[in-house]
Formats: structure tokens, C-alpha cells, sequence
């Protein structure tokens, strides 16, 4: 047992309250190997054990939730394959072990909540942030894609957002979190205390969804001005295309100020990151969620054959010049028979 994750039980009045605490603060709680299986298996307990009656999921610190997994550390076993590969097949089981799970999955989202972060936290029931959330899948800037079954929530944003999150790696707060529904409640930091000591308080009778539901409900905190709506319309407009090169094209027509900056921004991502991500994200719309994560085991395999992960790795989190020789450097330059190779099949899950 890693004494990275830690795991609690709560007393409760009628039923006690699972408790998993991410334990990396120096590292923003990134996600290891150990950490994924450990939490996997846990849950997997306590779905058997009549006395849990849900669980929550914290992280220590007070900077971040989680800020994904811990890809520091696969870069530096970049010679050996087959463990990182391993890597993401236990993260992908435990994000479908939390989809499936059937008990109430309370995640109180703290701080940054980015990547491998949101597949511990989103694929649950109830998704409670405080003032000091932010979102964000940011895997194209490291020439990756957004994984951990992103495909599948990100489509259930409105209208085109989920394409927009996916593709620009933009940071969101808690304000656009709640409006796209990643986020179900707005709890304070001071106020979340307080909210598991009601949990622990609870008698879960009837159903315990809406049980859980009707608690948060009386610690939240209404929130309605959100950055990011306002631009709904020209995002909506933007991403109805068939390729991302006509996704740039469209931003570049606009002529604004913020239009300008989106394509800025998707200057800088890998090429294939994009091209990949569009597709994901499109075959994704019509799947469920265990076909998602198969399709992520696939395309995950497939970017760790390939020049930019690792690439994208150094230069940003590694040797931070922000400055990643993308392979190829246009997106002009990759073949659609390149990109339709990463979705070849690379085994089960």
C-alpha cells in the first residue's frame, strides 16, 4: 500500500462514509501506477460492504484536487514501454471502477482538477467544487489527447464546448464548470467541512442519490456569471466543421480579439494532437462509456509509439523552453491514413 492515497472510514449515524484522500501535494496529487490500482481496489471493497454507504474523494494541500497523472514519471521510463502502457490500462479500469460504481462518489474538487484528476472525479455521482476549482484537459499541449474517457463527458457538454475544451487545453473555473455540467454544486472551502460532517450525519433512507443530493443542495452556493458562455455562439459555429483545419479557418474569419487568441493557442499544439482529438472526439459521440475506454487504451498505445508525448513532455513540464519540435510541424502535413492509424486496435482493456 502506497502512503500516497490514504483511505478512512467515517462513523456515521446509519452508515459510515468511505474516504479517500490523494496524498502528493508537493506534486499537485498527480496520479502514480500504485495509486490508480490501490484506489481501484478499494472501491471495489467497499461497493461489497453494506456498512459503506457512499464515499468522498479529497485531495490534500489546498492547491490542487489532482493535476492528472503523474506523466513527469513516465517520461522518465520512456525506454520501457510496456510499463507505461500498464500504466494506463489500471488508471482506464479505475476510471470505468468509478463510472460503474453504484454508491453515492462525492469528490470535493479543491484546487486544479485537470486530466487524470477529472477521471477521478467526474465519472462519479456527485461533483461538489469550491471557489478555487480549475478545469482543464490540457493534453494536446503535450502531444496527447484527452483520455481517462474524456470523449464520453465531453460530448454530453452543450452544443460544441466539449470540442472546444478538448482541442484548446483552455483552463475553465468553477462558474463555466457548473454551466457545462462537470461540475453538479458550488460548495465553499470553509462550507465543505461542515458538508461531510452532514453526510456523516445522514440516515440514507430511500434513495441515497437523491439523499446525497438534497444535503449538498443545502451547503450550495448559486453561481451565474460564467467567461466563457458569452462566446458560446462563435464556438458553436467555429467547431461545426469537418477537420480542424477548417476549425482555424473559421476563428481566423472572425477577426477579434479573442478569436485571435484561439488560434494562437492551436498554433502551439501538436498536429496530431488535434487531428486525433477531432476524430476521438466525434466517434466517441455514439459509444458508451466502456467502448470510450477501450478506444482510449487504443489511441494511448498508439501515442506512446510515436515522437510527440514524449517530446511534449520535455518541453513543457520537463525542461520547460515551451518550445516542442513537433513531429510533423503542420497539420497540413499529416496523412488521414496517419491519423486512422492510432484507432487501429491495440487489445482489451
Amino acid at each position: 500500500m502506497t502512503d500516497d492515497i490514504q483511505f478512512n472510514v467515517l462513523p456515521g449515524r446509519k452508515g459510515d462514509i468511505g474516504e479517500i484522500r490523494l496524498n502528493r501535494p508537493k506534486a499537485l496529487n498527480a496520479l502514480s501506477l500504485d495509486m490508480c490500482v490501490a484506489l481501484r481496489e478499494q472501491l471495489l471493497q467497499w461497493q461489497q460492504d453494506a456498512t459503506i454507504k457512499a464515499v468522498i474523494i479529497a485531495g490534500e494541500g489546498g492547491r490542487a484536487f489532482c493535476a492528472g497523472g503523474d506523466v513527469r514519471a513516465l517520461y522518465q521510463n520512456r525506454t520501457h514501454i510496456a510499463e507505461i502502457i500498464d500504466f494506463f490500462r489500471q488508471e482506464y479500469r479505475m476510471n470505468k471502477t468509478i463510472f460503474h460504481f453504484t454508491k453515492p462518489y462525492i469528490s470535493l474538487l479543491d484546487g486544479i482538477t485537470m486530466g487524470g484528476g477529472a477521471g477521478v472525479s467526474i465519472h462519479g455521482s456527485h461533483r461538489v467544487a469550491s471557489e478555487f476549482f480549475s478545469f482543464a484537459m490540457p493534453e494536446t499541449a503535450i502531444g496527447f489527447f484527452p483520455d481517462i474517457g474524456a470523449g464520453y463527458f465531453l460530448n454530453q457538454c452543450p452544443g460544441k464546448m466539449g470540442y472546444y475544451l478538448g482541442l484548446t487545453g483552455v483552463t475553465i473555473k468553477i462558474s463555466d464548470a457548473v454551466a457545462l455540467g462537470l461540475v453538479n454544486h458550488f460548495v465553499e472551502r470553509a462550507k465543505q467541512p461542515a458538508l461531510v460532517r452532514a453526510l456523516c450525519e445522514a440516515d440514507f433512507l430511500g434513495d441515497p442519490m437523491k439523499h446525497v443530493s438534497a444535503i449538498i443542495a443545502q451547503h450550495h452556493f448559486e453561481i451565474s456569471a460564467t467567461d466563457l458562455m458569452p462566446h458560446a455562439a462563435h464556438i458553436e459555429c467555429c467547431f461545426t466543421a469537418s477537420n480542424v483545419q477548417a476549425i482555424i479557418k473559421n476563428f481566423q474569419s472572425l477577426g477579434n480579439d479573442w478569436s485571435k487568441e484561439i488560434v494562437a493557442l492551436l498554433s502551439k499544439r501538436s498536429p496530431s494532437s488535434l487531428a486525433v482529438t477531432f476524430q476521438y472526439l466525434q466517434r466517441a459521440a455514439t459509444l458508451n462509456f466502456d467502448e470510450v475506454m477501450q478506444m482510449n487504451f487504443n489511441l494511448a498505445q498508439a501515442f506512446m509509439q510515436r515522437h510527440d508525448f514524449f517530446e511534449g513532455v520535455r518541453a513543457v513540464l520537463m525542461d520547460k523552453d515551451q518550445a516542442p519540435q513537433w513531429e510533423p510541424k503542420s497539420i497540413e502535413h499529416l496523412q488521414e491514413q496517419e491519423i486512422e492509424r492510432y484507432f487501429e486496435n491495440a487489445g482489451p482493456l
